[in-house]
């Protein structure tokens, strides 16, 4: 017996005539009846996010304002030629809101995690709508009545306003936030304000995923932050580890380093001060033309070192172009300085530290290698011409594409007005600051020369020693 049973006959297979015309009547009715929906949209290129925080009694409330195109995944109900089906979307939003916004959100309550924030309103707003400006009017507009059904508007117009909820246990801790947004746009941009106990506001702005953010960090957090900061600056900029590779290399001696190095650190923390209070040009052209000088700083450095350089002018050329350079740290350091809190100068400070031990880890790195480099595989002086070749040509490159970036901007004449001589005054003031401090390393250079005596060439163990001329 054939345990499997024989197949239907094509005629056994074919539906009767009135089943079939059955079936294709009941698609045809589900096609009609079924709702129509958006079709399945891509990431959108740039996103701007607007968040509110705010502690009130033993509640944390975030308030967010997304485009609603950033909720992928799901097909919202469409109706007409293309307009967001209002009452049939309204249903979706909680969850997409806890999918993609609650779902990528860390909060923390005195450095210690907090539940996932829960979503207590979501609603869908027009572009015209202006509630966002202020907490208490965003707030109140998610309380308020939905847009009405009857609004035609279009997904890639449409916002989602969303508000969550966290318990915590005391209004006045420290919070902090860690945000993973970044997939909600190709390019996206969170304006947080955060609204503390004392009345006061505070404005954030950082692109994509920014790690964590301490919303009122302690002078340590700050510290900690900031040093890191500076220490990783000094080791991912190209352009300063070549400068500093270009005051090494003819002088491979800790005693030979010391003034120099003192120089440059000195100059280039007086520009950074001034550029953190506010005592730098704020004009478009002025951060193209710091990056070109940098750039002109590395080639000349180079070339005077192929030429031969001299200790004894080696650290004003130094202290020099320091102050160029202090200007170029201040260009990230402007944009980190909203994460300090109370805490500006303890975080210029200690910026300034890690930019510090950025480049004493470089030289320590960079003297032994050196040597080696130039005991083994080629004479002192070819190595220097060599080494401060490559440094001049790629420098050379940065500075003619940088300056024909510069080239593009426009320049006019500044008015006579206030803020003319304001600048001016304070401008005096620098000038000062930087030809006193100039002066006192003049002496201090002089007197640091007699107590070390002439320069030396450097020497390693084992090195035979020049013969004196009998």
């Amino acid at each position: 017996m054939n345990p499997f049973p024989a197949s239907p006959t094509p005629s056994s297979r074919r539906p009767a005539p009135g089943r079939g015309l059955a079936l294709l009547a009941a698609l045809a009715l589900m096609a009609l009846v079924a709702p129509p929906t958006a079709p399945a949209h891509e990431v959108p290129a740039d996103v701007t996010i607007l968040t509110f925080v705010k502690a009130q009694e033993q509640t944390l409330r975030i308030l967010v304002r997304v485009p609603l195109v950033s909720m992928r995944d799901v097909e919202f109900p469409v109706r007409g030629p293309g307009y967001v089906d209002l009452e049939a979307t309204a249903p979706l939003l909680a969850d997409q809101a806890t999918i993609w916004i609650a779902g990528y959100l860390e909060l923390y309550e005195e450095g210690e995690p907090l539940p996932t924030a829960q979503v207590v309103a979501a609603r869908i707003s027009l572009p015209s709508d202006r509630s966002f400006m202020d907490y208490d009017a965003a707030l109140a507009h998610l309380a308020g009545p939905p847009v009405p059904p009857t609004t035609n508007l279009v997904l890639e117009q449409a916002l989602l306003d969303v508000l969550l909820e966290v318990p915590v246990a005391s209004a006045t801790s420290r919070f902090s936030i860690e945000p993973h947004w970044a997939h909600l746009g190709i390019q996206t941009r969170t304006v947080l304000r955060f609204l503390p106990e004392d009345g006061t506001e505070r404005a954030l702005q950082f692109e994509g995923n920014p790690g964590l953010v301490r919303l009122d960090p302690r002078w340590h957090q700050a510290a900690f932050s900031f040093a890191r900061l500076g220490f990783l600056h000094i080791l991912e900029g190209l352009d300063h580890i070549l400068f500093i590779l270009c005051l090494v290399i003819p002088f491979r001696r800790f005693v030979p380093l010391v003034p120099i190095v003192t120089a440059f650190t000195l100059a280039h923390s007086i520009t950074l001060g001034a550029a953190a209070f506010g005592w730098a040009p704020t004009a478009l052209w002025f951060p193209p033309l710091i990056e070109t000088l940098i750039a002109l700083s590395i080639v000349y450095m180079a070339f005077e070192n192929i030429a031969g350089a001299k200790m004894q002018r080696r650290w004003m050329v130094a202290f020099g172009f320091g102050l160029i350079h202090g200007f170029g740290f201040s260009f990230l350091l402007r944009e980190s300085l909203q994460f300090a809190g109370d805490h500006l100068v303890a975080s210029l400070v200690f910026f300034n530290i890690g930019v510090e031990l950025g480049q004493l880890f470089f030289i320590l790195l960079a003297i032994p290698v050196l040597h080696a480099l130039f005991r083994w595989v080629v004479a002192e002086r070819v190595g220097t011409i060599i080494l401060s070749a490559l440094v001049a040509h790629t420098a050379w490159h940065w500075m003619t594409d940088r300056g024909a970036n510069l080239g593009a901007y426009s320049y006019s004449l500044p008015a006579f007005d206030t803020l003319f001589v304001t600048a001016l005054i304070r401008g005096i003031i620098l000038l000062a600051i930087i030809v006193a401090v100039g002066w006192g390393l003049l002496e201090a250079s002089r007197r640091w020369m007699r107590w070390a005596g002439p320069p030396s060439p450097p020497t390693l163990p084992g090195d035979t020693p020049a013969r004196e001329p009998v």
